[in-house]
């Protein structure tokens, strides 16, 4: 992995400032912004799943979520974990949603609800339930996000959860 020495900090920031730039390819320069992370890629070791990750976040983000998910799939048999690997399984479940298989989507980020706690854990409600309402399960998904919203409101958060909570579990008390 791209962790720890000189080299790889350096490897790390060229990374970041390749992302810092993409607004600046249209669509129509979308392969010029890929062979920029494909260049990068290729000083990684063959096996590292960092290549496969940033080369998926590259196709996902020119909208080609089909191309992106197989290379998410590499990055975690490659063993990706961790913070980017929490990253590549948000960043996989919305690109199954949007080449239609929600359920894994779902599968996927189900899972993560139960995983530690870090400040991903709103991006994974907020996919979750995109893939929820794609299977018509709305309400299921909004509970989510207002569950998520609410612990952010400068009021109303005890209200706002339980009214989440009463969305999937129409028995629970409501504020």
């Amino acid at each position: 992995m791209c962790e720890g020495g000189p080299m790889n900090r350096n490897w790390e920031d060229r990374v970041a400032a390749a992302w810092a730039s993409f607004d600046e390819y249209p669509e129509e320069r979308a392969e010029e912004f890929r062979g920029l992370i494909d260049a990068l890629v290729a000083e990684l070791p063959d096996d590292s799943p960092l290549g496969p990750f940033e080369q998926a976040c590259a196709w996902d983000s020119t909208g080609h979520s089909d191309k992106a998910v197989p290379l998410y799939r590499e990055a975690l048999a490659r063993g990706l974990d961790g913070y980017r690997g929490r990253r590549t399984k948000i960043q996989l479940a919305s690109s199954l949603r949007n080449v239609g298989q929600a359920e894994e989507g779902v599968e996927l980020l189900t899972a993560e609800l139960d995983g530690p706690s870090d400040e991903l854990d709103d991006a994974v409600r907020a996919c979750l339930a995109l893939c929820l309402s794609s299977l018509g399960r709305d309400r299921e998904g909004l509970s989510l996000v207002l569950g998520a919203l609410a612990p952010h409101l400068p009021r109303y958060q005890r209200s706002m959860a339980n009214y989440a909570r009463a969305l999937v579990e129409p028995e629970a008390d409501r504020a």
